[in-house]
């Protein structure tokens, strides 16, 4: 049998990969051996292998996830299923590429920041602020409202995590982006901005809570755009008349770009209403999966295989089902109060993506709670 078959050392020496990384993806039965010497527990691979031991060498050089190349290798012939994981791929790393590029450019500009600190605070030309820090921005007024309206049930509280007692603004071209996150949920909300562009990128900026809840105030019904002054350590809006203002904090938002880039399986539409009423009056579970560990009651939200999302305590072992905070899904329902929505799973242990159709970028992102 074995001068039918490739040994693990040849096997190696032709697929570029090393003997112990196809030990590895052996017991990951990625590529298991068509042999295995049962005295000596050497592997033997059978040469049609090879092109799959090569396959696998150049999806290692470009990044796949484990799980990516687990799906490209069993994918049936003529299914598509290789093309689309890899197209996905793609899209993370142009993604994570533009990312890159953002960030090396906002580090750039704190570089040259060091060298020349100060400049007039265009709002207040009686103030001096960092000179890459001050872009002054024009939001329709019932576009920010309806922005913080849909992060604000996310902003977190605990005094441990000032980084996430606020809502990030954070400016990106033609939109101003607004994200919010406790850690167990987080929110994403887009409101169309013009203005002069700064000389540099900018990074975003941590809105603290009372000053959200203060500008939010600020927009009511006599006002129709309002005027944002972010950086500096300084937010500042100006709208109809009034003005609010406060200290930004210094400190790091956690990054929510990979929350953001999500690759559900399954994607449902259905009315907001509807899943309210199912999630009001549905069995829950209760579970010690709460901020800080504390019992909470847990909603599972169940796919069954015709397609139909429900509220299932005991749901059938074929069907997809995905627990989630009872309380915390009613407040990503409520947000901005949606009459549609899109709800995107990605198996028990992926988060739960809430969207709202026609609204790009404005969703909600709820974390998993473990079911027993």
């Amino acid at each position: 049998m074995e001068s039918e078959l490739h040994s693990i050392g040849e096997l190696a020496r032709a697929s570029g990969l090393g003997v112990g990384t196809l030990r590895y993806y052996d017991g990951a039965e990625v590529l298991t051996p068509a042999w295995v010497d049962p005295r000596t527990g050497y592997r033997w691979y059978r040469p049609g292998q090879l092109a799959d031991a090569r396959l696998l060498a150049r999806l290692r050089r470009v990044g796949l996830p484990l799980a990516g190349i687990r799906a490209v290798l069993g994918a049936a012939p003529g299914g598509g299923e290789a093309a689309r994981v890899l197209d996905a791929h793609l899209r993370r790393l142009e993604d994570g590429l533009v990312d890159a590029r953002r960030e090396l450019s906002v580090i750039r500009a704190m570089a040259d920041q060091r060298e020349q600190p100060m400049t007039t605070d265009p709002a207040d030309p009686g103030r001096t602020v960092p000179r890459f820090a001050v872009p002054r921005f024009t939001v329709p007024a019932d576009g920010l409202a309806a922005a913080l309206d849909a992060v604000r049930f996310a902003v977190g509280d605990d005094p441990d995590l000032p980084a996430l007692a606020g809502v990030l603004f954070e400016p990106d071209g033609p939109v101003l982006r607004l994200v919010a996150t406790d850690r167990y949920r987080m929110a994403f909300a887009e409101a169309p901005a013009t203005g002069d562009a700064p000389e540099q990128p900018v990074a975003g900026t941590i809105v603290p809570t009372p000053l959200v809840d203060a500008l939010r105030a600020l927009l009511g019904p006599g006002a129709t755009e309002v005027a944002l002054t972010l950086g500096g350590g300084l937010v500042r809006a100006e709208a109809g008349g009034h003005r609010v203002e406060g200290a930004a904090p210094d400190l790091d938002y956690p990054d929510h770009r990979a929350v953001a880039r999500l690759e559900p399986e399954h994607r449902v539409t259905l009315p907001a209403a509807d899943l309210r009423a199912a999630v009001e009056t549905g069995a829950t579970r209760t579970l010690p999966s709460g901020p800080h560990g504390a019992d909470c009651e847990v909603t599972v939200l169940t796919l069954t295989g015709d397609g139909r999302l429900t509220v299932a305590a005991d749901p059938a072992p074929e069907d997809v089902r995905l627990a989630v905070n009872r309380d915390f899904l009613l407040d990503a329902l409520a947000a901005g109060r949606p009459e549609q929505l899109v709800l995107e799973l990605g198996g028990p242990i992926a988060p739960l993506a809430i969207r709202t159709p026609g609204r790009t970028g404005t969703f909600s992102v709820l974390m998993p709670v473990r079911l027993p």
